[in-house]
C-alpha cells in the first residue's frame, strides 16, 4: 500500500488518502454496511480517474466510485480504494436549451442541474427525493427513478452518451455508435456483447420480469432492443466502467403544480385507491402510513402538516398533477375527488393548489426515510433490505397485504411509503442485528419476501440496485442461464475483477459486511455532558449516513461542508470519526488523537444538525465532550482560555475604553496576535463601549410608572452589554413600554463560550452560578442574544442534570420577540404608522442557534407587525462567523467562503434603501465585515417605530 499511495501521488493531481480516519468515513453509505477501503482519492479530471484506475489494477487493487454515498444497498462500499467523484468532478460543462440536454461531470448534484436549466424552462426528469445531495453519476449507477417515473421514466431513459473509463484505464465514450472494428477494450466490449445477445437470445427474451421498473442486473434486455452501450450501462453500480461525463436528456418544466392528498383509514384503503388515481393521469402517486405520520408530528419542523390534515388518518395519499394549464390541473384533482368520492374511497380530499398550501405536504412527503431513521432506538434501525421491490400496482393492495403478513410472523415493524403510483412501496423493517436471532431474522424476511415478489412477477431491485442487499439472489431471480450471461458481461468489460466487485455478479452473502454485528462494545467512558443516550458511541453513532449533511443550497447544515465539499467536514463524516475513535480500545486516548481534532476543527458548532439532521445528531455538544478529553491529555490552548473568558475580557475592554479600541486598529499589534495567539488580523475587532448596558441600566428611568405585565428577567449577555450595548437599552426600553417590569441580571456568564471551546468545567461553573442567581429573580427569562439565551434551555441542561432549579430556569425561557408580539397585539405596545422604519424592506437572517433550538417564526411575526414594512426572511444558512470561529486566522478563510455561498450575495443584490436585521452579534458582525453594510437586531427596528424612536434609519 506504500508504494501504491506513492505512486498515486505522483501521477494524480487530485488528494490521495490513506490515514485510518479517512479510510473510516469512506468504508460506509447509507446502507447496512460497512468495509473499510484500503485508501481513498479525489480526481481533478478524468486523467485523475484513469490514473486510479490503472495504478489500482497493477497492484490487484479493487476501484469502488463513489459520489454522495447514500446509496441504500451497499454499492459505494468495498475493500479496494474509493474514487470520491463528488468533490472536483462537480460541472455542468454544456447546457443546450434547444436540444435539451446538458453534459454533466459525475459530481453534479441533481439540484445543481435543476437550477442550472430551470432558466430554460428544463428539468432532469427522474425527480429523487434526495435531490438535494444525489449525484448525477450516482444516479446513473443506481438507474435512480422517484416519484415521476410513472410520467418520465428512470435515468436510463434520459442518458445519451457516457465518457468513462473501463477497466484497462482507457478512455471511452459509449453511446449507440458501432464500435467492434476497433481492437481496444471498447472494441473486444462491442463484438463480445454482440456473441452474448447472439447465444443467449432466449434467456434474455424469458429470463427478465416483466415488470417496467426495474434496477437490478445488467440490462441485456435493453440492449437487445437497442444496442446503446451508454444506456446498458446505465444502474451497473460501477462494476462495468467508470462515468467521467454523461450527456444527459432534460425534460419541460411544468409551471404549475396542483396535489391531491387523500385520507383514509388504513394503509390498505388508501393502496386500493390508487387505480383511480392512475385514471387521472397523475404526475406522482405517493403513500405514507401512519408510522411515518406519526413520526412527522414529533418533530416541530414537520408539525405545520399537522394542521392542515383532517381528522387522525391512518395513511395519506398524495396525487400529484403538473403542467402549464393550471385550470386543466385543477380540473384533474376534481375529477379524482369524484372518482373517490364515488367509490367510497377515503373520507377526505386535501386540495393543495398553491406553493404555501404545498410547502408542509412536500416537506414531509421528502423526508420519509430521514423520520424513519429518526425513530432508531440504539442499534434498532430500520434497515434497507427489502425496500426497492416492485409490482404492477393492480396487484399493489394484495402484495402489500402479505407483505405487512410477512413482516408481523417475524415481529416486526415498518413503515410504509413511496411510490404506488408504479408500485414501489419502501418498506423498512426495525430491526436489531447485534441481538441473538437478529440475522437470521434479516435473512428469512429477505427471502421470503424474494420470493413474494417473485410470484407477482415483480422486481427486487426498482431504483435503489442490487448492491450487497440484494446481489445475492440474482441468480435465484434470473435464473441460471441470464445469470451465467451477465457473469459474462462482467468478466468481459472487467476481466481482472478490479471494477467494484460483489456486486450484481458473484456477490457475498447479503449477511456478510453489516456494520453494527461487527462493532466491537463500546467502553465505558464518564462524560462531563449528560447525552441522551448515555453511551457517548451510541450518539455518534445515530448517524445513518443519509447524507443530508451534504446539501448545499437550503438550510444550515452544515456550513463547512458547503465550504470545502470534503466528507471529513460533513455532519456525516465527524460522526463516522467519532464512532471510530470510540470503538478503540483506549477511547479516551483516541478522542485526544490530532487527525480526530483535524475532522472535528471545521465544525462551527452550529447546532443546525440538531434540528435538520432527521436523526438528530448533535455535532455540537459531541464536539464540546472531544474537546474536553483533548484538553485533559495535552492542555487548554491560552487562545481558549481566552475566549472562553470573554465576559471578563469585555468587562476589562469597557472599563478601560476607549483606549483599549486602540491595539485593534494597529496593524503591528494586529500581527502580533495573529503570530501568537492565532487571531486574524484581517478581521475588525469588536469596539468595547464605555457606557455599557449595566451602567445605563442602573441611570435610567422607565418610559412608564406602572408595570401591568409583571416581572420579566432580562439575560445581560457578553456581548450587548460591553460591545452592543444599544440592542441591550432597546430592548428593556420595549420590554418597559409593553408594561414589563424589567430585572437585569448581570452578574454572571452563561459558559456558552466555555462549551465552544471544550472547557465543560469551566462552564459548568458559570452555568451554576447563573442558575443560582436566576432562580431567585421573577417572571420569564429573556434575552437578545439567542446563543447565550438558549444555552440555558440546552446545554445548562446537560451541564447541570441534577439541579431541579436549572430544569426550572430552562422552563421559564422565552424569546422577548414573543413577549412584545404578544404586548403589540394586545394594544400594550403601540407602533407609529409613520416612522423611519415605515415602508421599507427588512431582510432578516436567523442566527443558526435560534434556528436549530426554537425557530424563527417569532422574530419574523414581530417584524410584520411594523406597520407597512415588507419582512422577508433569508434562507442563507450560517453566517459563517460562530462567536470565535471566523476570528481564528486559520479559520478566517473558511468563514468568509461561508458568508460568500449565499449570505453575502444576497445582502448585496439589496438596495441601499433595505434595512438588514439579524438577531446574532456574530451575524451582524459577520455581514457588516463581508458587505459593508450594517445589520441591526430586530428590537431596534421595533423601537424606530416606537414614540422613542430618536435614530435615522436612512444613513
Amino acid at each position: 500500500m506504500d508504494e501504491l499511495e506513492h505512486r498515486l501521488r505522483a501521477e494524480m493531481s487530485g488528494e490521495v488518502a490513506f490515514d485510518d480516519y479517512t479510510r473510516q468515513l469512506f468504508a460506509r453509505d447509507a446502507s447496512m454496511y460497512a468495509i473499510t477501503p484500503r485508501g481513498v482519492v479525489f480526481p481533478r479530471d478524468a486523467d485523475d480517474v484513469a490514473a486510479a484506475v490503472a495504478l489500482a489494477g497493477e497492484h490487484g487493487v479493487p476501484v469502488v466510485p463513489r459520489g454522495a454515498g447514500t446509496s441504500l444497498a451497499g454499492q459505494t462500499v468495498g475493500p479496494g480504494l474509493v474514487l470520491d467523484l463528488s468533490r472536483h468532478l462537480n460541472r455542468i460543462t454544456e447546457l443546450d436549451p434547444e436540444a435539451k440536454q446538458a453534459r454533466v461531470e459525475p459530481g453534479v448534484v441533481q439540484d445543481q442541474l435543476n437550477r442550472a436549466a430551470a432558466g430554460h424552462g428544463l428539468m432532469f426528469g427522474p425527480d429523487t427525493s434526495t435531490s438535494n445531495r444525489a449525484t448525477l453519476g450516482g444516479m446513473i449507477g443506481n438507474n435512480s427513478a422517484g416519484s415521476g417515473s410513472v410520467r418520465y421514466g428512470m435515468t436510463i431513459d434520459h442518458v445519451h452518451e457516457l465518457d468513462v473509463v473501463l477497466a484497462d484505464a482507457s478512455r471511452a465514450r459509449l453511446d449507440d455508435t458501432e464500435q467492434s472494428t476497433s481492437d481496444s477494450l471498447a472494441g473486444r466490449i462491442h463484438r463480445g456483447l454482440r456473441e452474448i445477445l447472439a447465444t443467449d437470445r432466449d434467456a434474455i427474451a424469458t429470463g427478465f420480469p416483466a415488470y417496467w421498473r426495474r434496477a437490478g442486473g445488467y440490462r441485456l434486455d435493453r440492449l437487445a432492443g437497442e444496442f446503446d452501450l451508454a444506456r446498458f450501462v446505465v444502474g451497473s453500480a460501477g462494476t462495468l466502467a467508470v462515468t467521467t461525463s454523461a450527456l444527459v436528456g432534460l425534460v419541460e418544466r411544468p409551471r404549475h403544480t396542483v396535489i391531491a392528498v387523500g385520507h383514509f383509514t388504513s394503509t390498505t384503503a388508501a393502496i386500493e385507491a390508487t387505480g383511480d388515481a392512475l385514471a387521472c393521469d397523475p404526475a406522482a402517486v405517493e403513500l405514507m402510513d401512519r408510522t411515518i405520520l406519526d413520526l412527522s408530528r414529533q418533530r416541530p419542523d414537520y408539525a405545520a402538516l399537522g394542521t392542515i390534515l383532517d381528522g387522525d388518518p391512518d395513511a395519506l395519499l398524495f396525487v400529484s398533477f403538473r403542467g402549464d394549464d393550471r385550470r386543466a390541473l385543477t380540473g384533474q384533482l376534481e375529477r379524482l375527488t369524484s372518482l373517490w368520492r364515488k367509490h367510497h374511497h377515503g373520507y377526505h380530499t386535501l386540495a393543495a393548489v398553491t406553493d404555501d398550501q404545498q410547502a408542509a405536504l412536500l416537506k414531509v412527503r421528502k423526508s420519509g426515510l430521514g423520520l424513519l431513521m429518526a425513530a432508531s432506538t440504539g442499534t434498532r434501525r430500520p434497515l434497507a433490505f427489502v425496500e426497492d421491490t416492485a409490482v404492477d400496482p393492480e396487484h399493489l393492495p394484495e402484495y402489500t397485504a402479505r407483505f405487512a403478513a410477512i413482516l408481523e410472523r417475524h415481529g416486526l415493524r415498518a413503515g410504509f411509503y413511496g411510490h404506488c403510483s408504479v408500485g414501489c412501496l419502501h418498506v423498512r423493517p426495525f430491526v436489531d442485528l447485534t441481538e441473538p436471532g437478529g440475522v437470521a431474522t434479516l435473512r428469512a424476511v429477505a427471502e421470503q419476501v424474494r420470493d413474494l415478489v417473485r410470484e407477482y412477477g415483480g422486481v427486487n431491485s426498482s431504483e435503489h440496485g442490487d448492491g450487497l442487499a440484494r446481489s445475492e439472489f440474482n441468480r435465484e431471480l434470473f435464473g441460471d442461464a441470464l445469470y451465467e450471461a451477465m457473469r459474462r458481461v462482467k468478466r468481459l468489460f472487467d476481466p481482472d475483477g478490479t471494477l467494484n466487485p460483489g456486486k450484481i455478479v458473484d456477490a457475498p452473502a447479503m449477511t456478510e459486511h453489516l456494520r453494527d454485528p461487527a462493532l466491537p462494545p463500546a467502553r465505558p467512558l464518564r462524560t462531563r455532558l449528560t447525552f441522551e443516550v448515555t453511551d457517548l458511541r451510541a450518539n455518534a453513532d445515530r448517524c445513518m449516513n443519509i447524507g443530508l449533511c451534504r446539501k448545499e443550497d437550503t438550510g444550515t447544515m452544515c456550513p463547512s461542508y458547503q465550504a470545502t465539499r470534503r466528507e471529513e467536514d460533513s455532519t456525516r463524516g465527524r460522526a463516522n470519526a467519532l464512532v471510530h475513535a470510540l470503538s478503540q480500545p483506549d477511547p479516551k486516548r483516541a478522542l485526544g488523537e490530532d487527525r480526530l481534532h483535524e475532522v472535528l476543527d471545521l465544525c462551527l458548532m452550529c447546532k443546525a444538525c440538531r434540528s435538520e439532521c432527521p436523526l438528530g445528531v448533535d455535532l455540537a455538544k459531541l464536539k464540546s465532550e472531544a474537546l474536553a478529553r483533548r484538553h485533559d491529555l495535552h492542555g487548554v490552548p491560552s487562545r481558549s482560555r481566552i475566549f472562553a473568558g470573554i465576559r471578563t475580557l469585555n468587562r476589562l475592554g469597557s472599563a478601560t475604553a476607549p483606549l483599549s479600541n486602540l491595539p485593534g486598529r494597529l496593524r503591528p499589534v494586529r500581527a502580533l496576535l495573529e503570530r501568537r495567539l492565532g487571531i486574524t488580523a484581517s478581521r475588525p475587532l469588536p469596539r468595547f463601549r464605555r457606557r455599557t448596558l449595566t451602567s445605563w441600566f442602573r441611570r435610567h428611568r422607565p418610559a412608564r410608572a406602572d408595570a401591568p405585565r409583571g416581572p420579566v428577567t432580562m439575560l445581560a449577555d457578553s456581548f450587548t452589554t460591553f460591545t452592543e450595548p444599544g440592542v441591550g437599552r432597546a430592548t428593556v426600553e420595549l420590554l418597559e413600554l409593553a408594561g414589563y417590569r424589567v430585572r437585569l441580571a448581570a452578574k454572571g456568564c452563561c459558559g456558552r463560550a466555555s462549551l465552544s471551546k471544550g472547557l465543560l468545567d469551566d462552564a459548568r461553573d458559570k452555568a451554576a452560578a447563573l442558575v443560582a442567581d436566576l432562580a431567585g429573580s421573577p417572571g420569564p427569562v429573556v434575552g437578545c442574544e439567542p446563543s447565550c439565551l438558549l444555552t440555558l434551555r440546552d446545554e445548562t441542561l446537560a451541564l447541570l442534570p441534577a439541579d431541579p432549579r436549572a430544569r426550572a430556569v430552562a422552563g421559564r425561557v422565552r424569546q422577548v420577540e414573543e413577549l412584545l408580539a404578544e404586548a403589540i397585539d394586545a394594544g400594550d405596545l403601540p407602533l407609529a404608522e409613520e416612522s423611519p422604519v415605515a415602508g421599507r424592506r427588512i431582510v432578516f437572517h436567523g442566527h443558526c442557534h435560534q434556528k436549530a433550538d426554537v425557530g424563527t417564526a417569532a422574530t419574523v411575526g414581530l417584524l410584520r407587525r411594523i406597520p407597512g414594512v415588507e419582512v422577508v426572511e433569508l434562507d442563507a444558512g450560517c453566517c459563517g462567523m460562530a462567536g470565535s470561529f471566523g476570528f481564528e486566522a486559520e479559520h478566517y478563510a473558511v468563514s468568509m467562503t461561508i458568508g460568500e455561498n449565499r449570505l453575502f450575495p444576497a445582502v448585496r443584490a439589496e438596495p441601499g434603501s433595505t434595512l438588514l436585521a439579524a438577531t446574532g452579534v456574530s451575524c451582524r458582525q459577520q455581514i457588516g465585515h463581508g458587505t459593508g453594510r450594517r445589520a441591526r437586531h430586530p428590537v431596534e427596528l421595533v423601537l424606530a417605530a416606537t414614540e422613542l424612536s430618536t435614530e435615522d434609519f436612512l444613513d
